[in-house]
């Protein structure tokens, strides 16, 4: 099962209270305080795990809580501080305080960590509050209690390529032929009701990752269909690839509803590189693409999954396009590195 929305419940720990204490010494005859401080509560912390692809196991146990300070002791020891806890997510999670809806953060590499709740400090014990004129003070400090939260767990997916289109326009048809990913293939709309990932594999070691996004339909910006609960997963892909069924009534009407509620949705995502792919070729049983307008695109390609026709073409220009985007995205750097 996708989940990729949950709500879960954080409690850092308290800090553990300070301690009132006296020497008690043979041959010391005027033993003075000697209460330590409480240790630390334990922070709850967001750590992205790439072995994850879903929050299903945060549908299970929707309440966390980190383990408290241990109270200060005699001898200025200090008590053990709480260990932290931490909730692993796959890449690309967004946490939003449920509250407010404050952005507390995201997570997009494996192994970032983002605290979302403090740990409580210890109390001063009273060998702290021991002046000149103060000699056995009998005062300590309560720990403070740690930050409790209701938190919204957002998984966007994370890709190269988004692969958007209509229910049955064979987006799951290639991506189970281009990857290892296997998606439910069926001959009625919606068959795909969760995105799927698949790793493309490249001669020389080369790969990347390939998003298919359930069908997009008219209205999916305004919650029509399966559009507005996935059109956030195409958001963190660096590029889009519109998939029109070769039998398709109209193309071009299809592609500017399509591009038109990608816009309604977001100015960003419609600025990404895209280019149009038209699938189902081998219904023609021969090799022809359409003319269209599609301003901007990269590219134009006709292919046929089953038949494997024009795939190698696709795939080469996709590796190109992400290549040529990585090196854009490194030259300033490279320019900085130059200046004086």
């Amino acid at each position: 099962m996708f989940v990729d929305r949950v709500l879960v419940k954080v409690e850092a720990g308290t800090g553990g209270s300070g301690q009132t204490s006296f020497r008690r010494e043979k041959y010391v005859p005027m033993g003075g305080p000697d209460g330590g401080d409480g240790g630390r509560g334990g922070d709850v912390l967001v750590r992205a795990d790439r072995n994850l692809t879903t929050l299903l196991d945060y549908t299970y146990r929707d309440s966390w809580k980190a383990e408290r300070g241990q109270h200060g002791e005699g001898s200025n020891r200090t008590g053990r501080s709480g260990d932290d806890i931490v909730l692993p997510v796959p890449p690309g999670t967004v946490v939003r305080d449920a509250d407010t809806n404050e952005l507390i953060g995201e997570v997009l590499e494996h192994g970032d960590s983002l605290l979302v709740a403090k740990g409580g400090r210890g109390g001063k014990g009273n060998a702290f509050f021991v002046t000149a004129t103060h000699q056995s003070p009998r005062e300590w400090q309560p720990g403070e209690e740690g930050q409790l939260r209701t938190l919204e767990l957002e998984l966007k997916l994370i890709a190269d390529v988004g692969l958007v289109g209509q229910p049955n326009a064979g987006k799951s048809t290639l991506l189970s032929v281009i990857s290892a990913a296997r998606p439910k293939i069926a001959d009625y709309p919606f068959t795909t009701l969760s995105p799927n990932l698949g790793v493309v594999p490249l001669s020389d070691h080369r790969s990347f990752v390939v998003a298919d996004i359930p069908g997009i339909i008219e209205g999916a910006h305004e919650g029509k269909g399966l559009g507005l609960q996935f059109l956030r997963h195409i958001e963190r892909t660096r590029m889009l690839a519109f998939i029109l069924p070769i039998d398709a009534d109209d193309w071009q009407a299809e592609l500017d509803q399509l591009r038109h509620e990608i816009a309604a949705y977001s100015a960003a995502l419609a600025a990404k590189p895209y280019c149009v792919v038209f699938s189902k070729l081998d219904l023609l049983g021969e090799h022809y693409i359409p003319d269209i307008e599609a301003p901007g695109a990269f590219g134009l390609f006709a292919i046929s999954a089953p038949g494997r026709m024009g795939l190698d073409v696709l795939l080469d220009a996709w590796w190109r396009q992400l290549l040529a985007m990585r090196v854009a995205a490194e030259q300033p750097e490279r320019d900085a590195q130059l200046l004086p």
